[in-house]
């Protein structure tokens, strides 16, 4: 099964719900670096990656995680990863990427811990 990508709003939180896998060999992350980088390109700061049927990714689609996590907090942004399971899991962890990239398995309590942006939010 490829990569299926669907993206919804939760407030001012953009979450991409991601099912299938991400492999370098089907072109799977560069479907999802396309629809990151458009999404970037229209000033998106909050950014939750839906990982719960996500079932296999490779260091390419880690790659585009980690460029898009990097890209969005130099713009005061940031990216947080919802639920990744088994394989993903594995992955992740070995990469030690979870210290790295906050991470919740409940997606209000992951909306929830962005914070406000603006120059009158609150820290």
């Amino acid at each position: 099964m490829g990569l299926e990508i669907s993206i919804r709003q939760s407030g001012d939180v953009t979450i991409l719900d991601l099912r299938g896998s991400v492999i370098i060999d089907a072109g799977e992350s560069e479907l999802l670096s396309r629809h990151l980088r458009k999404l970037l390109a229209n000033d998106l700061r909050k950014l939750l990656l839906n990982l719960a049927e996500l079932t296999r990714i490779d260091s390419s689609g880690v790659s585009v995680i980690i460029e898009t996590c990097v890209s969005i907090r130099r713009k005061s942004g940031d990216l947080k990863l919802l639920s990744p399971r088994e394989r993903v899991l594995e992955v992740l962890n070995v990469l030690r990427l979870l210290e790295a990239i906050e991470t919740f398995d409940d997606e209000a309590k992951a909306v929830a811990s962005f914070r406000p942006l603006g120059r009158f939010a609150k820290p």
